[in-house]
């Protein structure tokens, strides 16, 4: 008897990113920074808070590996941006932030634009901002939502750590639940588990599930 035939995974077209809390700064963090002022975010110390979130770095490398496009989003300005980029050197192309904030999907647009992406099908966005995911979903994406290292926790890598694996569950659960309530497709904890997300959606991509 012939083996049957296993169609193969349809692969992906590019992959978009949030860069705070999401691709670094664990607990998006770097929105408590103020200028002296208080009207505005203050650029000098956003570098503490340029630290890739845990699966970040190895998630890109993956992209890189398998020829998938990337790039990261961000509404911050420049200044702040570039300074928390630092660390993911070359493994993912940066996006100059748009015109209109989230969640229109301008961002989105433009990011695919810049990596001269020619079709939305198999394009996947990756964030643990429920604006962002929206702006996601606008533009005719797949999104995924980080549970634990965005703004709906908040909280910095050391006081997520210090707390109780009920108090972090109670946490994660109550971000996961407002990640699919406002659309996206698939939640996980955060980058480390991207892999095996992506297997998930390429299943679903098979069975002709639009995003």
């Amino acid at each position: 008897m012939l083996a049957p035939v296993v169609a193969p995974a349809p692969s992906f077209t590019a992959v978009l990113f949030g860069l705070s809390g999401c691709l670094v700064d664990f607990g998006a963090q770097a929105r408590t920074l103020r200028d002296s002022g208080g009207q505005g975010l203050a650029s000098q110390d956003a570098k503490a808070f340029a630290i890739p979130t845990p699966g970040a770095l190895v998630a890109l490398g993956n992209l890189k590996r398998h020829g998938i496009p990337s790039a990261w989003i961000e509404e911050y300005p420049a200044a702040i941006a570039e300074q928390l980029a630092t660390p993911l050197g070359g493994l993912i192309q940066p996006t100059p932030s748009p015109d209109n904030h989230w969640p229109a999907p301008d961002a989105c647009w433009q990011a695919l634009m810049s990596l001269n992406v020619a079709q939305l099908d198999g394009c996947v966005l990756v964030s643990g901002d429920p604006r962002l995911i929206m702006a996601g979903l606008n533009a005719g994406l797949w999104t995924v939502g980080l549970a634990s290292c965005g703004p709906l926790c908040g909280l910095s890598p050391a006081r997520w750590e210090a707390l109780s694996d009920l108090e972090r569950e109670r946490l994660r659960g109550r971000a996961t639940l407002e990640l699919y309530a406002c659309g996206a497709h698939s939640v996980i904890d955060h980058l480390g588990e991207l892999e095996s997300c992506l297997a998930d959606i390429s299943l679903r991509r098979l069975k002709a599930e639009k995003p």
